[in-house]
């Protein structure tokens, strides 16, 4: 019989803690960053910053770069997790991928160092379509294959489009895969003037969301894939609906008066089906800079219950821009399925429902929102398998 639930299946992950989802939950569970001091920053690129890089690895033949050796990585391991766990697949099974900025590596040398003339072979493989198609073609999977960008909202917009699909028909299964391994000197200097991007101490130092003293976020990189399905294996946790706005106000800040991130919270509630009391944890966006803190600050305490409880996971595995939200999607699924929120530990005086370190999973549901620069508000519902 077909479960009415749609459940997070199957899990894959590239973080700056490695390859695999387990060095991703050991790291976050100890309370460690995964940034590591890496030369070659700042204007004339002659200082250490700390950033949260995913290290090489990955399979020569899954391409020439760390992008498409970890977007594949982290999706194989999903699909190999959710078979594990007793997935099987329908006819149509769609791929989604959410990426903001792709290949930039590969994109830099293809004009810096060739001068932008190279082999056919050797270009094909900077098309945002490339990574897809390969993955396609490995699986057999014949569904709708597609990239999805809202800023760093990319990841709960890549969700909501899969369950669209799933709502409507078009397929059976979805993967989704978000990756972002944009982290380079020169992306990371330009956030960095932004006034937002802070490499010069430990991420626990200067990240410090809904605290005193916190000045921005790491760079971080990841690629996180998941298998979403109604039926057929063992469910890490259920995506119960969500909704998505736009400010249409700045291309950096928050609308102050906050409309359309509030509206973007309540529709997410009424799409889901859930009352306020059934709210638990709100999985911030979190990123450590005054008014994305205020904002999301802001909200939980006028739309949530006075026993609910707020986190970030930004200070652990950094900042992924296009993987953000799925990277911390990942870290709510594991923590329903190993019966603990993995949150970051507390440095500084804060909010004081902020939760304070690893803390024993409690009933309810969690709230994932995801605020990507340009106005893109986002936000998802998630519970608990059972």
């Amino acid at each position: 019989m077909m479960e009415t639930h749609l459940g997070i299946r199957g899990l894959g992950a590239v973080t700056g803690y490695g390859w695999g989802v387990e060095p991703f939950w050991k790291g976050m569970t100890a309370g460690k960053h995964a940034a590591s001091l890496v030369d070659g920053h700042g204007e004339d690129g002659d200082r250490a910053a700390w950033v949260a890089n995913v290290p090489a690895g990955g399979d020569e033949i899954d391409g020439p770069s760390r992008f498409s050796r970890a977007m594949r990585g982290a999706v194989r391991e999903a699909v190999t997790d959710a078979r594990a766990r007793g997935w099987r697949e329908g006819r149509r099974v769609g791929l989604l991928h959410a990426v903001v900025l792709g290949e930039v590596e590969l994109w830099r040398d293809f004009y810096l160092q060739h001068q932008g003339n190279r082999a056919a072979r050797d270009y094909l493989p900077l098309m945002p379509s490339t990574p897809t198609s390969t993955l396609m073609k490995e699986f057999g999977f014949h569904g709708p294959a597609m990239n999805v960008s809202a800023m760093c909202a990319s990841g709960n917009a890549g969700l909501l489009t899969a369950k669209a699909w799933l709502d409507a028909g078009i397929v059976e299964d979805v993967v989704f895969v978000a990756t972002d391994l944009s982290a380079t000197r020169e992306n990371v200097l330009h956030f960095e003037r932004l006034g937002v991007a802070v490499t010069d101490a430990e991420p626990l130092d200067v990240c410090r969301p809904f605290q005193e003293g916190s000045r921005g976020f790491p760079a971080g990189e990841a690629s996180v894939a998941m298998v979403l399905s109604r039926g057929g294996g063992t469910p890490y946790a259920n995506l119960l609906g969500g909704a998505m706005s736009h400010d249409a106000h700045h291309v950096t800040s928050i609308d102050p008066a906050l409309t359309e991130v509030t509206r973007c919270f309540e529709e997410a509630f009424e799409n889901s089906g859930v009352e306020s009391s059934d709210l638990r944890y709100l999985n911030a966006h979190g990123p450590g800079t005054q008014q994305c803190d205020k904002a999301e600050a802001g909200v939980f305490d006028t739309l949530f219950p006075a026993d609910a409880e707020l986190y970030s996971v930004k200070p652990l595995v950094g900042h992924c821009q296009g993987a953000a939200s799925a990277v911390e999607i990942a870290a709510t699924a594991l923590g329903y399925d190993r019966g603990v929120v993995p949150a970051a530990p507390k440095v500084a005086q804060g909010h004081a429902r902020l939760l304070d370190g690893p803390t024993s999973v409690r009933r309810g549901v969690t709230v994932k929102s995801s605020l990507g620069m340009g106005g893109h508000n986002s936000v998802v519902l998630l519970s608990s398998a059972d």
